[in-house]
């Protein structure tokens, strides 16, 4: 007798609604790491900018206001940006919580904390 081999038919349903639910829920997630990504991008360019070296905690929010402004981040506000002094090199930082509605009365509570050297 000849052994079958494959997927039975619920096997692939059930595997095709594993996949369908994880790829919702990181299409859900992903637009608040991609704002992640871009505020913590942000930080290194200020704190690697030159002219920012001698500058004051205000002018630094401010860069960071025009940069917001152009790369479209909502999720922090300048005056949550804090910037503090390591040495000769300006070291930048926030906390901010996303929370993500999923399904229902069920969401997601994401915590970052973008640094930039």
């Amino acid at each position: 007798m000849n052994k079958q081999e494959g997927i039975s038919l619920s096997g692939l349903v059930v595997t095709l609604i594993v996949l369908a639910l994880v790829t919702l829920l990181g299409l859900k997630l992903l637009p608040s790491y991609l704002q992640y990504f871009s505020i913590q991008s942000q930080f290194r360019a200020i704190a690697n900018d030159p002219e920012m070296k001698n500058a004051t905690p205000g002018e630094v929010r401010k860069a960071f206001s025009r940069r917001a402004q152009v790369e479209n981040i909502t999720a922090i506000e300048p005056g949550d940006v804090e910037v503090t002094k390591d040495g000769n090199q300006i070291v930048l930082s926030a906390s901010y919580s996303v929370r993500v509605p999923l399904v229902a009365n069920i969401s997601a509570c994401l915590d970052f904390t973008p640094t930039g050297r």
